[in-house]
């Protein structure tokens, strides 16, 4: 058997090899060869500015603030400017959102935010800081140890306001 097995082997490599050198003279040749491309003609070259190049996927625009945009437009910076706090300050207070969010441009006057302590002198859970866009508004909420960030948008209040309850003056 090991003599038939012998001229198989070989008939085997051989068709390996002839397929290689099939496959290579389809991409015209082998590495390192200098052949010239096929001359251009009339039909290659309709043929190659018919084909249209697929666009490559750009990569979308970093959040922006929205000037006399709705609170939905300007969420995602929102989002950006109170991430970029608590990277900066994992144990961000009000007053560190408040005054990222002033620099980043956003509107003081249209803003909210929650006391950072209870009522009964511990340091609050989690606070609450809003900036209202006309009728809606985006709320963020920060708890380092209650959840994290969060946010969202929501219509205003009745009050005219974006947070229910004891907010704080922002008058620094």
């Amino acid at each position: 058997m090991r003599a038939s097995a012998r001229p198989a082997a070989g008939l085997l490599a051989g068709a390996a090899v002839a397929a290689a050198l099939l496959l290579s003279a389809c991409t015209g040749g082998h590495p390192g060869a200098t052949t010239d491309p096929a001359p251009h003609t009339a039909a290659t070259d309709s043929a190659s500015a018919s084909a249209t190049p697929t666009p490559t996927p750009t990569a979308s625009a970093a959040p922006a603030l929205v000037p006399g945009g709705t609170a939905e437009q300007n969420l995602p910076y929102f989002d950006k400017v109170n991430q970029a706090t608590i990277a900066a300050k994992p144990g961000a207070q009000g007053r560190d959102f408040i005054d990222a969010l002033v620099a980043a441009g956003f509107t003081k006057s249209d803003m909210q935010l929650t006391p950072d302590m209870t009522t009964i002198g511990l340091k609050a859970a989690s606070i609450q800081f809003s900036v209202q866009f006309g009728a809606s508004c985006v709320i963020g909420q920060y708890g380092p140890d209650s959840g994290g960030y969060t946010s969202l948008t929501s219509p205003t209040l009745a009050t005219g306001g974006c947070l229910i309850g004891q907010t704080r003056p922002i008058d620094w």
